[in-house]
């Protein structure tokens, strides 16, 4: 099979005919065979209705169907574990992504070689409310990772299978698939610009709590990418530098005092000194995030698949 395409959905059930339609006249026109794995991610109107009786016509449209919401990253995941083409593809259900776009992405990923290819609109028919966010998120998340794309949250992506199956989509990190997979060790990530249209039916899934947990799940990643299996390296470091100042500190702070006291120079309280808090603060802090170094190192070191590392090919 040529190509299997993972749709998420959440109440879209008048766009469903007419994106089925659209993707088999285009993937039929260009002779590649494809499946298509809808997941319905707890809709309360007739999605799965409307998709299971254009199944009943169409043998290549599987369907998911979750019992309630549980959000884009888990409907990815479960499409993941069930894809069998040759390239998966993400695009979402309302339309506004383009399956005439599916079979330049099927070339760049079989004949040019990308494991990864990630969709970038460039001209987008979003409010600027939503685009200039969207602009400065997109700007912190290639400084933070080293990925330079332009468009992360681009539902339109396009994979090697291998590289679905080697990540685990959780939580709302379904914008990182990409610095997922270069985790995994697939780091040929290419670049497409895409066609963009305007929302036809219905009205966006997505709320203001975008912008709040989208940079928390960019810092969670960052952390687990570069510290997940070394905790002590970076709580560590930190714990011994503020620790050390501290220490340095109070000990300056004391001998000041003492060299007062043995020239019988009128010296104030050590306690009357601010930098006697901060030094004592400093410590404090040294050692707890020390401790916590040491306590990510035994949760680490008792995961069962801390020496699982993936391998791309042997003889």
């Amino acid at each position: 099979m040529n190509i299997s395409l993972v749709i998420p959905a959440f109440n879209e059930e008048e766009s469903l005919s007419e994106l089925c339609s659209w993707i088999d006249k285009v993937l039929v026109d260009h002779k590649l065979t494809y499946e298509v794995i809808l997941i319905d991610d707890g809709s309360s109107d007739t999605t799965w209705k409307v998709y299971s009786d254009l199944a009943k016509t169409n043998p290549n449209l599987k369907g998911i169907r979750f019992n309630r919401n549980y959000g884009k990253s888990a409907a990815l995941n479960n499409g993941f574990a069930k894809a069998q083409g040759e390239v998966v593809v993400t695009m979402d259900a309302d339309l506004q992504d383009s399956p005439e776009e599916l079979p330049d992405l099927y070339k760049m990923i079989t004949k040019d070689g990308y494991d990864l290819v990630s969709g970038w609109k460039k001209k987008r028919f979003d409010p600027l409310s939503k685009t200039i966010p969207t602009k400065l998120y997109n700007w912190a998340t290639r400084k933070m990772t080293g990925i330079y794309l332009h468009d992360f949250n681009c539902g339109l992506k396009a994979y090697k299978n291998e590289v679905v199956k080697s990540v685990e989509v959780y939580g709302e990190m379904h914008r990182y698939i990409p610095i997922l997979a270069k985790r995994a060790g697939f780091d040929s990530i290419g670049e497409k610009v895409v066609q963009h249209q305007s929302r036809k039916y219905g009205s966006t899934k997505f709320g203001l709590e975008r912008f709040i947990n989208g940079p928390l799940d960019l810092l969670s990643i960052t952390f687990v990418s570069k510290f997940g299996r070394r905790p002590m390296h970076l709580f560590g470091s930190f714990g011994m530098l503020m620790f050390v100042f501290g220490f340095l500190t109070s000990l300056y702070i004391g001998g000041e005092k003492l060299y007062y006291l043995s020239q019988k120079v009128p010296a104030r309280l050590v306690a009357d000194n601010p930098w006697f808090y901060i030094a004592l603060v400093c410590m404090i802090l040294g050692t707890q995030l020390f401790l916590a170094g040491f306590l990510g190192e035994l949760v680490s070191r008792n995961n069962p698949e801390r020496n699982n590392y993936k391998v791309r090919e042997e003889f």
